[in-house]
């Protein structure tokens, strides 16, 4: 069985998909930025008039990107700590990588997941860093 889970707390996807897909005990997270829910500006980003970036906070966005992650996981039914493998997306590797290992630290203290970071040129929104991943949803016990 395929389910689309949607968040009433996670900012809405920026396209035409849901915050998540269950198949069976496995939980695919589709990518989160650092958006926060019924806000237009985005956490730790300072914008152009033209909407380019002016600059940016990435730690700021680094903890509001996981906070999202952790309320996905959790409207679904789990946890960060049952975060079995993460992608993560950053647009500027060489100065966010060390920091973002650092702010990651705060949220997978033990048995971090498998991991993948790769640099993109540009994501959907004027942001610095999306992240997807996956998790399991461990049955309830007595079912």
């Amino acid at each position: 069985m395929i389910k689309s889970i949607f968040s009433e707390k996670a900012p809405d996807p920026v396209g035409p998909y849901p915050h998540a897909k269950q198949v069976g005990n496995f939980l695919f997270v589709s990518g989160a930025g650092p958006r926060k829910k019924d806000f237009e500006s985005i956490p730790g980003v300072e914008l152009n008039p033209d909407g380019t970036i002016a600059s940016y906070d990435f730690e700021t966005q680094a903890h509001s990107v996981l906070s999202n992650i952790k309320t996905i996981l959790e409207d679904a039914g789990t946890s960060m700590e049952n975060v079995v493998d993460v992608t993560v997306f950053l647009t500027n590797m060489k100065d966010d990588f060390q920091t973002f290992n650092t702010v990651y630290k705060e949220y997978f203290k033990e048995d971090q997941p498998a991991r993948t970071t790769v640099e993109v040129t540009a994501l959907p929104t004027p942001i610095a860093i999306e992240l997807k991943c996956i998790a399991v949803i461990k049955p309830e016990k007595g079912a």
